[in-house]
């Protein structure tokens, strides 16, 4: 789930995966970061792809082919520090198959934080087809993610057990064997990635950005966020309001929310996506559980685990990741469905591969840096610090907004409880007044970003700026769906430049 404790990546990465098997600087500074002309003038060695390696996403597939190109970006460390060390940034692209009416790139982040662009745009590239007549289609690793000096914590067996723990505590001693896992669990990302830690936060993800633009050569950033993608673009706009080019935010996280309110707010969309789901079972719904089976299910899991693959077992919280991943996308309620009527009859295997899913747990056991990279860079970005008595006083309104997810989210808030570096902000500042127009597409069905985030993206990107764009449906992400008229509204803004009436809807 998006900056939760149980974070993920956009919805694409997801399905991709199981069908293999400090404060902002001023708005409006557009070139004050002085970075040294050595970076913004160097040139990119695009070459074939490698193959992704054991801890990876995409693990076990072969590398993309032509027309995939990658290469590395050399960017600063610290961008408050441009003249020092650097770090690489991996990136992929697929150039525009119309040259002479090429317009540009168009750079993708399709979230988590932490998901990988360069294993997640060939996997949905068939969903960008008609934008790659006019752009190069370009994606990277952020920061801290995969091969940009990806954020490592544990060993793999560690995280099994890690993911595997029970994190709704009932008691004084569950509460702290939670806090020592999350003591441990911090320490060990200081161990394995302190170097990076301190700079994996959004703000420096933003002047990567700008960075690759110039490398790159165009003179705006054309942009395309998804989920967490819309706040690395909101910050970037705020950042570079004059340098913006024709961008979509999709499946739009809400700026004005600290943990608290985003962990709530995710709590009413999911519980809002299941019980969506609960009323589209088929006709012979005694394959279906119902919303008090599958909490019945979730407290029997609580008290003892089931038999899953592997030798591994089905816990409480492995289970709430499993059908927290399957609420993602309509195309996921099949597996849902029978891995709770599965469940139901002592078998937990579906739901312990869907649970994996959410985790970043390959098939051979490995894991790939996406849940180390959403808390290192959730913890860079924010300066909360939530206790166990914080979250104990806040249980009675997440227990209202979700019976289901409600307490596993609010557990979720102690991610940052023991990071060895502060936070930059409370609230990540996206004014962006003289920025080009941004579509802002919200679904009212998104279960990890709730629809009305989109609506307050788009004021506070300010008048002109936020276009809001609204789609009737389910699902984590509206482009990516398939809707027809999603993609003509959007694709004739990134073609054509035609900007939609604000309030435009879709269904």
């Amino acid at each position: 789930m998006s900056r939760s404790g149980h974070g993920r990546s956009a919805w694409p990465l997801a399905l991709a995966l199981l069908l293999v098997g400090g404060a902002l600087a001023g708005c409006g500074d557009d070139g004050g970061d002085a970075r040294p002309t050595s970076l913004a003038r160097q040139k990119l060695t695009w070459g074939r792809c490698p193959e992704p390696d054991e801890g990876e996403e995409g693990a076990g597939t072969p590398a993309p082919g032509p027309p995939w190109e990658c290469a590395t970006l050399r960017a600063p460390l610290d961008h408050a520090k441009p003249r020092g060390e650097t770090i690489d940034i991996a990136l992929i692209r697929a150039p525009a198959t119309d040259r002479a009416r090429r317009i540009g790139s168009l750079i993708y982040n399709f979230g988590g934080p932490g998901g990988s662009g360069v294993n997640g745009l060939p996997a949905f590239a068939d969903d960008y087809r008609d934008l790659r007549t006019r752009y190069d289609l370009v994606s990277f690793d952020p920061r801290g993610v995969g091969r940009s000096s990806g954020v490592r914590c544990l060993s793999d067996e560690d995280l099994d057990a890690y993911h595997a723990a029970d994190t709704t505590p009932d008691d004084a001693r569950e509460t702290r064997a939670l806090d020592a896992r999350k003591r441990e669990y911090a320490a060990g990302c200081q161990k394995r990635s302190g170097k990076v830690l301190a700079h994996v936060g959004t703000v420096n993800a933003a002047r990567d950005l700008d960075l690759m633009r110039r490398v790159l050569g165009d003179a705006r950033l054309h942009y395309f966020g998804v989920s967490y993608g819309t706040e690395l673009g909101g910050v970037y706009a705020h950042l570079y309001p004059r340098r913006v080019g024709r961008a979509v935010f999709d499946a739009v996280v809400d700026p004005g929310q600290d943990p608290v309110r985003g962990a709530l707010g995710q709590a009413r969309g999911f519980q809002r996506a299941l019980e969506n789901y609960l009323r589209a079972c088929p006709a012979d719904a005694d394959d279906c559980l119902t919303g008090e089976e599958i909490t019945a299910l979730l407290r029997r899991l609580d008290r003892k685990a089931l038999p899953g693959a592997g030798g591994r077992s089905l816990t409480q919280s492995l289970a709430s990741d499993g059908i927290a991943q399957a609420l993602y996308t309509k195309d996921f309620w099949e597996y849902l469905t029978q891995g709770l009527r599965d469940a139901a009859d002592g078998d937990g295997k579906v739901l312990l591969a869907l649970g994996d899913l959410m985790n970043g747990r390959g098939e051979q056991g490995h894991y790939s840096t996406l849940q180390s990279a959403l808390t290192a860079i959730t913890c860079a970005d924010y300066r909360q610090r939530y206790t166990a008595a914080d979250v104990r006083a806040r249980l009675p309104e997440f227990r209202r907004a979700s019976p289901v997810f409600g307490e596993y989210l609010a557990w979720g808030l102690l991610q940052c409880r023991h990071w060895p570096t502060a936070g930059a902000w409370r609230t990540p500042d996206v004014r962006a007044p003289g920025a080009a127009p941004i579509l802002v597409v919200g679904t009212t069905g998104d279960p990890a970003t709730p629809y009305e985030g989109a609506r307050r993206m788009a004021r506070a990107l300010g008048p002109g700026v936020g276009v809001e764009v609204t789609y009737r449906g389910e699902g984590h992400g509206a482009y990516g769906g398939g809707n027809r008229c999603v993609r003509r509204t959007v694709d004739a803004y990134l073609l054509a430049g035609t900007v939609p009436a604000s309030g435009t809807t879709c269904s």
